[in-house]
């Protein structure tokens, strides 16, 4: 079974590019992945490169941006080529199959004008309307 689940930030804006003859789009990118606190207390984080296919490659590369916060659920592949000076290169990436935009634009997934109020404790955007809410009294619920 080869799957593969990541949540990390961009190091840098998408690469889209499309393939020579049937120009299927393919976008490239390396998410910042944390790792779990070594032992010094240091925060430590692994680059993974990530290939994106077909219109989730053009949907990736005009929304998201360096810094933004995405989700990639994929498998991972390794490849070979031989390089210009003869030498031969292996490269293992992830290639994702679903991608999540969990921030994009100015504001995390949900709105780029809510207030910065309506965020919660998941820094999920609840919409407008979400401070006015008030308490209910159980004793009011029929049930």
């Amino acid at each position: 079974m080869n799957k593969v689940t990541l949540i990390g930030r961009l190091t840098k804006d998408p690469e889209l590019r499309y393939t020579p003859g049937n120009g299927t789009a393919v976008t490239t990118l390396t998410l910042a992945v944390d790792r779990r606190t070594n032992k010094d207390g240091q925060r430590e984080a692994d680059f993974i490169p990530v290939v994106i296919w077909g219109k989730q490659a053009e949907s990736t590369a005009q929304y998201i941006t360096k810094g933004k916060l995405l989700g990639v659920a994929g498998r991972i592949q390794v490849r070979n080529y031989e390089a210009k000076d003869g030498t031969r290169r292996y490269v293992t990436e992830v290639v994702a199959e679903e991608v999540q935009f969990l921030e994009w634009g100015d504001s995390p997934r949900g709105g780029t004008s809510a207030p910065r109020s309506n965020k919660g404790d998941f820094g999920g955007d609840f919409g407008p309307g979400f401070d006015d809410l008030s308490p209910v009294d159980e004793g009011d619920i029929p049930f």
